[in-house]
């Protein structure tokens, strides 16, 4: 098994490359994809054996000054190397972030459908929401900046973090391979989640200057 994992800006996309996309067969639709394209800045493609199995749209910006990683929209084939293609594709993700941000704390966002995905946070610290944690003010407002970033203000709980509706034009599209793992913690995050109302968690959470370092190095 040979995981290529390359980044190319997504204006430079073309017609066949969208259309490869539909072969991961996730949550995803060609009008999503397009959309994603016109929305997001970069496009992280990761094949195994050549084959794609992967796909990110990302963006990385400073929010008030902050510099962030934000997530818009990533699925992985459902297949069992989808942990490796993970792995892949939030390393990359970290390591676009270090050449842009080095010697700097980062914000990592993104919105989840359901709890598996959150698999792809489990680097971070301070993960907003998170169990028997309550948010204090500054948290709350990074949820809310996160919410109008990805377009889904207007449907969003900034108390609870949830979109209630409209919220998958982009989310982190991703099936644990290991289910019975989750923890009831993470699991309980999402009980006030719709997902079949399109509905989504907002989940943000920091990676400090010297774990990127660890987190963005290509082996």
């Amino acid at each position: 098994m040979s995981l290529e994992v390359a980044t190319q800006d997504c204006s430079a996309l073309t017609e066949a490359q969208l259309e490869e996309m539909l072969t991961i067969e996730g949550a995803f639709s060609a009008a999503q994809f397009a959309k994603a394209q016109q929305d997001w800045v970069l496009c992280t493609l990761a094949r195994l054996d050549g084959k794609l199995h992967g796909v990110t749209f990302s963006t990385l910006e400073r929010i008030g000054g902050t510099p962030c990683v934000l997530l818009g929209l990533m699925t992985i084939k459902r297949n069992a190397k989808r942990d490796a293609v993970l792995k892949g594709l939030m390393t990359e993700a970290y390591h676009r972030a270090l050449m842009a941000f080095p010697d700097e704390d980062v914000v990592v966002g993104s919105r989840f459908a359901t709890a598996d995905g959150v698999e792809a946070f489990k680097s971070l610290t301070e993960m907003i929401p998170r169990f028997d944690h309550r948010a204090v003010g500054e948290e709350r407002a990074w949820g809310r900046r996160l919410a109008r970033r990805f377009g889904v203000d207007a449907n969003y709980d900034e108390k609870t973090f949830i979109v209630s509706t409209a919220g998958q034009s982009g989310f982190l599209d991703h099936e644990s391979s290991k289910p019975e793992k989750i923890s009831s913690e993470i699991s309980d995050l999402f009980k006030g989640v719709n997902a079949k109302k399109g509905g989504v968690l907002i989940i943000h959470g920091w990676t400090m200057a010297e774990s990127l370092v660890k987190l963005g190095a290509r082996s």
